[in-house]
């Protein structure tokens, strides 16, 4: 029986706790006067109470209300609403401490028991005391209602334990038929006692026995029992009968006051806690000690059950823990349509699809009787089954199972099978067994007769042993995972990976789930890592669906992960559940209590986005027209995987269609939802997405309906359309507008109308010399006379003049009857298809064609303020997009002329062929092939497009040495230029087509040394050099060409590192330089050092982050805060010094709970770090990545270059580094 923390915290002494019936909720009283909500499954405080003067003693939640109730030493008991976060209201009535309180089943009422002899029961509704037990005649330390009946037990320093009958009260306070009038009296009286005493509650059980004071008693949850403990550091076991109770037992054991004593919910056990610093379990039925729990330091002072899941919390000095005495994840295999598991230390086989569920062998003498078996593997082959079990260090058990599992017969393995110590064991072929020695570190090989057949050293550090294909076992490392080969005894591969507690292959077995507390890796047989997933929660389970997608459970939900490592939510679970099989849409699982369940899910998610990854796109089209896939994740998902013309057909809001038929060039459905939105700023995006794409047409209609006439002017110019620049100019007259007047009279080439603006406007020197200039002389004077001027006036001012006419070029080629020509795009499946479904109805596209235009214009020179265009869909801006008739003409003419190209090869003289480099750059889409071409400039297009790559100057060294190294130079004659022999890395392949240049960069080459160099720089604490060094290999990558997809992923996993160090040392660069600058900056010295603690460094590295946090905070006596770096610098299993520090800052921080200087750094929340401020980044605030590394900033940080990779630019849209074809 272990211990198994689940939440721990470290707060001021904990002295009442009580869990949420439902919900996931821990209350926790404090000895300082305030009151902590946690979430105890995530590990988060939800909030803190503090109107309590002095401890609060005694907390309870309400069953089915947002309410609980607290008691202090203020001899109040309040009343709290934890949704609205508030007291409602305040109970007085008690003279002394308050030890305990707790709510009725039930009934509205609040049991509490003080300090002043008393033991109130209160309607919390009425808000009145409705009874007083009195009897005891020294301090009340507990008092509990019975879990059923009308009871109540209480424990007091008078060394006494009494049992109350408050039968009474219930009838009083609920009639059930009408009363009479003596009993309507009585009620109404019910506050008073009479002569004889009030008979509302009354005492029927007096427990004497304890020699000192009792300070807990409770009631079994189903037996007529009561267990209680006090200061004689006794505890006992107590019967009830109707008429009298008695001792049963003493349980003895503690060394000092046992604090409480409770039943285990579901076993027959005891479980105390005490102020020796001890929690222990009892057998009840032996009355012996089970199990004790030690902690170092801190004293028990609460203790209390789960009513609903095996869970328990105990409060100490330093804070409270949430623990569980056994594992409750049911041991299992799986082998075609039967499920073996074991419950109740029985091995049944369930039949998933019949539902019959039958035992077939006992292992109820397999290790203790309170542990369950850990494991479970079957050998289909034999009918064999190997059950393990942590008990003893170690204990299996190799059993054949009946021939016919039907028959009833259940047999026990004690006397059927074979039993063996070890830590792991599994069958690894149809007649061999794995056996893990995990303290002499040896894997032994047995036959079926448990005899050993080979002993095997385990190559590393071995925790566990999973089952990785015929005669392969994977070892489970503290840092990695390794496929080892039993037969050659050899690694085969190794994979990185936290410490993985399960394996679970695929049904094919080419793929492997390795599950570990936080993290699931997905790799293929051969461990070549596909992706990685990680949860902020515990992963508890997982099974393969048949369709290659792995499906998993957390604490509260059924997940599912991708190949490629995306994932989402299939469905919320109330209570956790482990999955055995995914059978279309049923997930087959056992619950906690290990009884098979079926819980139906709706895949279609998973299998839109699988299909969707594998190009499956018929499928991914049955799913559309079937299903009803909504919802802004979906539409998130596909925007950001780059298919927004798919999300286009989820979409039903008319703005969201039209951002996603802008971002994908959809200019027919942009223009639709433009018109039905009318919005001036959509019609100006559709202005720019179609100038983009050359169709002025839609570009027209855009600026007409945002009455941008200047553009509108323009766009008339370029395109060649007098006409309409005639009635602009006649527009702008009208609207009085000068400028524009002046700027379509230039346009048009109207030097009459140029003048006659200047003039209007009093620039009479400007309206004569145009004039002049252009040879009007009649307007030239006209001018002067309305001047007032002659010529002799002005000519000793203006120069000679020499005619010059400012005319537009006459225009050759009009293009306003069509739109600009472009490249032609063909239509995506998906259009395709759907519009093969529409069965020829039509689109609803109708943007005007020019005669729309010229209406518009006419409209506007009419003098109205609206522009209503309207029509039918313009034809010909349809025939201008559709290439397909050129296509084939072009076609047949390349034909045409490939056939006399072939005539003249025969006959005429030999031409050289293609440049190797031009080939290069034909045949491969990989930045760095295009940089060994010396094509520089389509290498930067490749990356900017892929990484968003727009600082290139740091890059140019590597580009020239990557152009240099992928040729050898020959010398050749003296007067000759040396020979050029471009250097190859397909050197079989000899098609043009498959050519490709040397790779220059070397990923291992990379890792081996100039990693391997960084590291050791951090190591050294030269923080600037080893920035540089790790900022010149994620340049490296960019121009990284791998052959494998395991490479390919290593790549990425070594960007990440990079992004991951370079944050880190930012941090620590600028916490030095601050160091320097004095005092005055400590508060920032101490965030970038808690700061530079959540980046994802090497083991080593991480320890010298928590210790330098450490020591810096104890510095600034922040002593709570390094307590929680020492407290993950212990999980990390440092070296033994650097524990005692730890440990000593631990029981420092115990008696400083406070900071002395309070910081912007929430310990118990997730977040990245911006390295352009160096602050952090919360769940719930907007950020923008960085394409290339994945780094995550502040939304102002957009468009800045990346401090990280200093060659890309913050939250530009790339397509992802490619190093691979």
């Amino acid at each position: 029986m272990n211990m198994l923390t689940k939440f721990e915290s470290k707060s001021n002494r904990v002295k009442g706790i009580a869990f949420h019936p439902r919900l996931t909720l821990l209350a926790a009283s404090l000895h300082s006067g305030s009151i902590q909500l946690w979430n105890f499954q995530m590990g988060v405080l939800v909030d803190r109470f503090e109107e309590h003067d002095g401890p609060v003693r005694g907390i309870s939640f309400h069953s089915t209300q947002p309410l609980f109730c607290s008691g202090g030493d203020d001899y109040k008991i309040k009343v709290w609403n934890y949704k609205t976060r508030r007291c409602l209201f305040t109970l007085h009535g008690h003279l002394d401490y308050v030890r305990s309180v707790y709510f009725h089943h039930e009934h509205p009422w609040i049991l509490s028991a003080s300090d002043d002899q008393t033991i109130r029961i209160w309607n919390w509704q009425s808000r009145q005391c409705i009874a007083i037990l009195t009897g005891h005649n020294h301090y009340i330390m507990c008092a509990q209602f019975h879990p059923k009946e009308d009871y109540v037990v209480s424990a007091s320093m008078d060394q006494t334990v009494r049992v109350w009958d408050i039968s009474g009260l219930r009838k009083k306070n609920t009639a059930a038929q009408p009363l009479s009038f003596e009993e309507q009296i009585q009620r109404a009286n019910s506050g008073q006692a009479d002569l004889f005493g009030n008979t509302d509650a009354v005492v029927k059980y007096v427990l004497e026995g304890h020699d000192r004071g009792v300070n807990w008693a409770t009631f079994h949850p189903t037996l007529p029992l009561i267990v209680s403990c006090g200061d004689d550091r006794q505890i006992k076991l107590w019967r009830m009968s109707e008429t009298k109770a008695w001792e049963v037992d003493t349980c003895r054991g503690h060394f000092n006051n046992v604090s409480v004593a409770l039943f285990h919910p579901k076993h027959e056990l005891i479980i105390s806690d005490s102020e020796d610093k001890t929690i222990r379990v009892w057998d009840m039925s032996k009355r012996t000690a089970v199990q004790t729990f030690r902690r170092e330091n801190d004293r028990f002072w609460v203790l209390t059950a789960h009513p609903e899941l095996n869970l328990f919390a105990a409060g100490h000095d330093s804070g409270l823990i949430v623990f569980k005495l056994d594992r409750e994840r049911p041991a299992f295999s799986i082998h075609g349509n039967t499920l073996f598991y074991v419950r109740d230390k029985y091995v049944r086989a369930h039949d998933l699809t019949t539902g019959s569920d039958v035992s077939v062998i006992s292992v109820r003498r397999l290790g203790s009787q309170y542990v369950q078996p850990r494991t479970l593997s079957y050998n289909p082959a034999e009918r064999a089954v190997i059950v393990t079990s942590p008990a003893d260090n170690g204990l299996y058990e190799l059993v054949h199972l009946p021939k016919d599992m039907g028959s009833g017969e259940v047999r026990d393995s004690a006397s059927e099978g074979k039993r063996g110590t070890g830590t792991s064991a599994l069958f690894v072929a149809r007649n061999r067994l794995a056996v893990l020695d995990k303290a002499a570190q040896t894997i032994e090989i047995r036959d079926l007769d448990n005899s050993i057949t080979k002993t095997i050293k385990c190559p590393t550090q071995t925790n566990d042993i999973f089952y990785g294909g015929t005669a392969s076992l994977l070892l489970s490392c503290p840092a990695s995972v390794v496929l080892f080969d039993i037969q050659q005894q050899k690694v085969i591969a190794e994979l990185a990976t936290p410490l993985v507690k399960y394996a679970v292959w695929s049904n094919d077995n080419s793929m492997v789930a390795l599950l570990s507390k936080h993290t699931i890796m997905i790799a293929n047989k051969n461990l070549g890592q596909s992706a990685m997933v990680h949860e902020t929660i515990r992963i508890k389970s997982g099974a393969w669906d048949d369709s290659g997608i792995f499906i998993y459970s957390t604490l509260n939900h059924i997940k599912y992960a991708l190949p490629q490592g995306d994932n989402g939510i299939i469905k919320t679970l109330e209570q956790p559940v482990y999955l055995t099989r995914i059978k279309g849409k049923v997930v087959h699982c056992l619950d906690r209590n290990a009884k098979p369940r079926s819980i139906p899910i709706d895949p279609t998610e998973y299998r839109f986005k699988l299909a969707l990854m594998r190009k499956n796109y018929d499928e991914v089209l049955h799913i559309i027209r079937t299903s009803n896939l909504v919802g802004q994740s979906i539409i998130a998902y596909l925007q950001k995987k780059g298919f927004p013309e798919i999300a286009l057909h989820f979409v039903q809001d008319k703005t969201t269609r039209f951002d996603l038929a802008v971002e994908c060039g959809n200019l027919d459905v942009a223009l639709e939802m433009a018109k039905a939105i009318d919005r001036e700023d959509n019609w100006a995006r559709l202005g720019q997405q179609a100038l983009k794409q050359g169709n002025h047409k839609i570009v027209e209609i855009a600026y007409q309906r945002t009455k941008n006439f200047d553009r509108l002017s323009f766009l008339y110019l370029i395109t060649g359309n007098p006409e309409k620049l005639a009635k602009m100019a006649k527009i702008a007259e009208m609207r009085g507008d000068q400028m524009s007047r002046f700027h379509n009279a230039l346009y048009l080439g109207n030097v009459e109308a140029r003048v006659n603006v200047l003039r209007e406007v009093g620039l009479f020197p400007l309206a004569y010399m145009t004039a002049k200039t252009n040879g009007l002389e009649e307007l030239a004077q006209e001018v002067l006379d309305a001047a007032g001027l002659t010529e002799e006036d002005v000519a000793s001012v203006v120069p000679p003049i020499q005619r010059a006419t400012l005319r537009p070029p006459p225009v050759i080629n009009p293009t306003h009857e069509a739109n600009w020509p472009s490249v032609g795009v063909t239509e995506s499946f998906f259009d395709r298809a759907l519009a093969a479904a529409a069965s020829g109805e039509p689109s609803g596209i109708d943007y005007d064609d020019g005669d729309a235009g010229d209406r518009g214009l006419d409209d506007w020179a009419g003098g109205e303020d609206g522009v209503h265009i309207d029509g039918q869909a313009a034809e010909e801006a349809e025939d201008a997009w559709d290439l397909a008739p050129d296509a084939e003409a072009e076609a047949a003419q390349h034909e045409e002329e490939a056939q006399q190209a072939e005539e003249e090869d025969l006959n005429g003289a030999i031409v050289p062929g293609i440049p190797e480099s031009e080939l290069w750059v034909r045949n491969s889409p990989l930045a760095a092939d295009h940089v060994a071409a010396g094509s520089f400039e389509t290498a930067m297009g490749l990356l900017n497009r892929q990484v968003g790559a727009v600082q290139f100057a740091p890059l140019k060294p590597l580009f020239l040495s990557i152009y240099q190294s992928s040729r050898l130079y020959l010398p050749s004659a003296p007067s000759l230029p040396p020979l050029e022999i471009p250097l190859r890395r397909n050197i079989d392949h000899a098609e043009p087509r498959s050519v490709l240049p040397v790779a220059t960069l070397n990923l291992k080459a990379i890792t081996a040394g100039e990693l391997r160099n960084a590291y050791m720089l951090f190591q050294k604490a030269k923080f600037a050099e080893s920035a540089a060094a790790f900022r010149s290999i994620l340049h490296s990558l960019l121009l990284v060409v791998t052959s494998t997809p395991a490479e390919a992923a290593e790549l990425q996993e070594l960007v990440v590192v990079c992004r991951e160090y370079l944050i880190g040392l930012s941090l620590e660069i600028e916490r030095r330089r601050l160091e320097k600058a004095g005092p005055a900056t400590l508060k920032r010295q101490l965030e970038l050092a808690a700061y530079f603690t959540h980046c994802r460094l090497q083991p080593a590295h991480l320890q010298l982050a928590l210790r330098l946090a450490m020591t810096t905070f104890v510095k600034a006596k922040n002593y709570p805060t390094a307590a929680s770096f020492a407290q993950k610098l212990l999980d990390l299993n440092p070296a033994p010094p650097v524990v005692t520090q730890a440990r000593n800052l631990l029981a420092t921080a115990n008696k400083n709970p406070r900071d002395a200087i309070e910081i912007e750094y929430d310990l118990h929340s997730q977040f990245d770090i911006c390295p352009a401020s160096l602050s952090p980044i919360y769940q719930n605030q907007g950020a923008v990545d960085d394409p290339l590394t994945g780094a995550r900033y502040h939304e102002k940080f957009a468009g800045t270059v990346c401090v990280v990779s200093g060659v890309t630019e913050v939250g530009k849209r790339g397509e992802g580094l490619k190093s691979m074809i």
